[in-house]
C-alpha cells in the first residue's frame, strides 16, 4: 500500500451509522483533499475493503448489524488489511471502552462530539507514521535482498573452490573429465525421485537435494593421499594395495572433520563426511570402511554408492572398457539388497532412461 501524499491523496474510509455524522466527516475530508470512502454498516465497510485497501479508517463503535469492536477484529485478522490504521471515533467515553478499542487494534480515540481540527491532526499524525511504517518495510527488505544476494555469491565462490580442490583428486583417475558434474546430476535425479516418493522416505527435502548436489564431488576427495602406482595400477590390486586403497575413504571425511569443527551444524558439510566415508558401504554389511549394515548407512551416502557404481561401469579406465548401460543397469539391480539399498535401486530403474540419457549427452559434450 503506497501513501502519495498524507495531505493530498490519502484514501480515508468513515464508518457510522448516523448518517449526519457520516455526511459532516465526508464533506470535512474531502475538503481537506482527502479521497472518502463512506458507509453506514461495518459489513459493507468489510466487503469495500477487501476490494480496495484504504490507507486509514474512521470508525464508530455503536452500530447496528456489527460494532465497530468487531469490524477492528475482521480487520486485523486479515493479512492484507491488519497494518491499517483504525481510529475510533465514538460518543462512549468509558475507559474501559477507550481500553478495548486498543485491545482490538486501533491506534486511536476521538471522544464525540469532536473538533474536526483535532480529527485532522490525528489522521494526519497515523498517516505519517504509516508511510514512515511503510519506507521503512521496504528499506528492510531492500536490505534483506541485498544480504542475501551477497550470501549467495559468497556461497557460491566457496562451492566453486570446494568443487576445485575435489577436481583435484578426480583428474588423477578420470579420462573424461566429467565424472563430478556426471554424479552430481545423478545424485540429484534419485534424491528428487526420493522427495516426491513418500513411500521411500519422509527425511528427503529440498534443502537435502541442494546438499546432496554440493556435497557429492566429495566422495573421493581422499583420493588426493593414495599413490599414484595404486590408484593408477592397471591390473589387479593386491590385498595390502587394496587395504590402502580403501583408506581414501577414511582420509576424506578427516579432511572434511576439520572443517566441521569450526562449524559443526552445517548441513553440507555433514554430508561432505558422510558422503566421503560411507559411499563403499554395502547394504549387506560388507562394505568398508565401517561395515554399517542397512539403514545405518546415511542415506546420502546409498544414493552416491548408485550414482558412483553407474558411472564407473559406463567408464572406460586403465584396467577396464567402458559398459553399455544396459549392462551397467543389469549389475547395479542385481546389486539390489546386497551391495545397494532396495529404494534406491527402485529409484534408479525408474530413472535409468534420464540416467542414461545424461551420460550419453555429456560424452559428446
Amino acid at each position: 500500500m503506497k501513501i502519495d501524499n498524507v495531505l493530498g491523496k490519502a484514501t480515508i474510509m468513515v464508518v457510522d451509522d448516523t448518517p449526519a455524522n457520516l455526511k459532516l466527516l465526508q464533506d470535512m475530508l474531502q475538503s481537506n483533499g482527502y479521497r472518502v470512502l463512506a458507509f453506514t454498516r461495518g459489513t459493507m465497510a468489510l466487503k469495500a475493503a477487501a476490494r480496495n485497501s484504504p490507507d486509514l479508517i474512521l470508525l464508530d463503535i455503536n452500530m447496528p448489524e456489527m460494532g465497530g469492536f468487531e469490524v477492528c477484529e475482521h480487520l486485523k485478522a486479515d493479512e492484507t488489511l491488519k497494518a491499517v490504521p483504525v481510529i475510533f471515533i465514538s460518543a462512549l467515553a468509558e475507559t474501559m471502552d477507550k481500553v478495548k478499542a486498543f485491545l482490538v487494534g486501533g491506534v486511536d480515540y476521538v471522544t464525540k462530539p469532536f473538533q474536526f481540527e483535532e480529527v485532522l491532526a490525528r489522521i494526519n499524525a497515523h498517516l505519517t507514521l504509516r508511510r514512515l511504517q511503510i519506507e521503512l518495510e521496504q528499506h528492510n527488505h531492500h536490505l534483506q535482498e541485498l544480504v542475501q544476494e551477497q550470501v549467495r555469491e559468497i556461497s557460491e565462490s566457496q562451492m566453486a573452490t570446494i568443487f576445485a580442490l575435489a577436481k583435484l583428486a578426480e583428474f588423477r583417475d578420470d579420462d573424461t573429465g566429467t565424472h563430478l558434474e556426471r554424479v552430481q546430476k545423478f545424485c540429484k535425479l534419485l534424491a528428487m525421485h526420493i522427495c516426491n516418493n513418500s513411500s521411500c522416505s519422509t527425511s528427503v527435502d529440498a534443502a537435502f537435494v541442494e546438499n546432496i548436489c554440493h556435497a557429492s564431488p566429495l566422495h573421493d576427495i581422499g583420493k588426493v593421499g593414495i599413490s599414484d602406482a595404486i590408484l593408477l595400477k592397471p591390473g589387479k590390486l593386491t590385498l595390502e594395495e587394496f587395504k590402502l586403497m580403501k583408506q581414501h575413504t577414511v582420509i576424506g571425511a578427516q579432511t572434511l572433520e576439520t572443517a566441521r569443527n569450526q562449524y559443526p551444524r552445517n548441513a553440507f558439510i555433514n554430508m561432505g563426511i558422510d558422503v566421503a566415508r560411507s559411499h563403499h558401504e554395502r547394504w549387506d554389511g560388507t562394505g568398508y570402511p565401517d561395515g554399517l549394515t542397512g539403514i545405518e548407512i546415511p542415506l546420502s551416502a546409498r544414493i552416491m554408492a548408485v550414482a558412483d557404481v553407474y558411472d564407473a561401469l559406463r567408464s572406460k579406465r586403465c584396467y577396464k572398457e567402458a559398459f553399455t548401460h544396459e549392462t551397467s543397469r543389469d549389475i547395479i539391480l542385481q546389486g539390489r539388497g546386497t551391495q545397494f539399498d532396495p529404494a534406491v535401486v527402485d529409484a534408479f530403474i525408474a530413472l535409468e532412461h534420464e540416467f542414461n540419457s545424461v551420460r550419453t549427452a555429456m560424452d559428446n559434450e
